[in-house]
């Protein structure tokens, strides 16, 4: 087997690159074995002009689904080979059209039986393997036109990345990307405060000693988001520095992030759960909704951000569904 039919459906086009350039090529040489001045390559352009007339250089893009300029050069070819000529427009003298020449008509006429001879052995030779090759390219190509190929894969990246998440406790290699994490969003949508910083810089000591917890999700080796249980007084937590890189938001990391960090308050053995947020980030508070927060009148008394004017207790899980793909940043 060669090395691009092992590549599977990853090496398609290349094999079908392959495969056409090759049977350009066989093509030609059995036009110059009967005598023939045609190429292979000039085939749709030539055999459109025979059964449409004479077209623009853009009617015949349109047709053969090739571009404009590849049109273009390829009309120039064949004017200097004597195959094609321009000519005025019936309809517009203005416009250009090509036409075929007396020469092009003849060698088109001559070649008529190489066609049907070559239609019956490639007809026969694709019969042969069983399958109705022709059917499938035509329906692959629907395939492209109806669904855009990059949207799809896409799509399928995120299904992939999506099952690939882990939610990990804090390690000190995770220390760089627990300030990085919450640095992106809060430099995007507001400034590092000096709690922030503070918090940021030195995890373990504001974080961990006192009894916290610290959660970061990984996609491979690469922390993609990170959330922290900090503690407020005795069995008190606030949920806070929760943030997901945009790179890898629409996964459902927010969720996961949102319902390690409750199994984690529930292993604790803690009385309550709360968090700041800000009313820009709806997104984020319909997440903190759906996982059982509860919004309270007014701002925390005693908020240590200037930006929090959400205050939400959590109340337990509520029966709703979430938005996964949404940004989840706390305070």
């Amino acid at each position: 087997m060669s090395f691009l039919s092992v590549q599977g459906t990853l090496a398609l086009a290349s094999r079908l690159k392959v495969i056409s350039e090759r049977s350009y090529d066989l093509i030609d040489q059995v036009y110059r074995e009967h005598g023939i001045g045609l190429q292979a390559r000039w085939f749709p352009v030539l055999r459109l002009l025979q059964e449409r007339g004479p077209l623009s250089v853009g009617e015949i893009a349109r047709e053969i689904g090739l571009t404009h300029s590849a049109i273009s050069q390829l009309a120039t070819k064949l004017t200097r080979e004597g195959l094609l000529q321009r000519e005025p427009a019936p309809d517009d003298r203005r416009q250009r059209v090509l036409a075929l020449t007396a020469r092009c008509q003849a060698e088109l006429k001559a070649a008529r039986p190489l066609w049907q001879a070559m239609r019956e052995t490639v007809e026969h030779r694709i019969a042969a393997t069983g399958v109705d090759l022709l059917d499938a390219l035509s329906r692959y190509e629907a395939s492209l036109d109806e669904q855009p190929l990059p949207a799809e894969v896409a799509r399928r990246l995120r299904q992939r990345r999506a099952t690939e998440v882990r939610v990990v406790p804090f390690a000190p290699q995770w220390r760089g990307d627990f300030y990085r994490l919450n640095a992106e969003w809060l430099a995007k949508y507001y400034r590092i405060e000096p709690i922030d910083h503070a918090v940021l810089s030195e995890p373990e000591q504001h974080i961990l000693e006192p009894g916290g917890a610290i959660l970061i999700a990984v996609v491979g080796d690469e922390a993609v988001g990170t959330c922290a249980l900090m503690v407020d007084a005795p069995g008190v937590y606030e949920l806070t520095k929760m943030a997901v890189t945009e790179r890898h938001q629409g996964l459902g990391i927010g969720r996961k992030l949102m319902d390690a960090a409750i199994a984690e308050f529930e292993r604790l053995g803690g009385r309550e759960l709360f968090l700041e947020s800000q009313q820009r980030l709806q997104p984020a508070l319909r997440l903190y909704e759906s996982v059982g927060f509860e919004l309270q009148p007014g701002v925390k008394p005693g908020t240590h951000y200037q930006r929090a004017d959400v205050y939400m207790i959590y109340r337990g899980r509520i029966d709703r569904d979430p938005d996964g793909g949404a940004r989840s940043d706390a305070a």
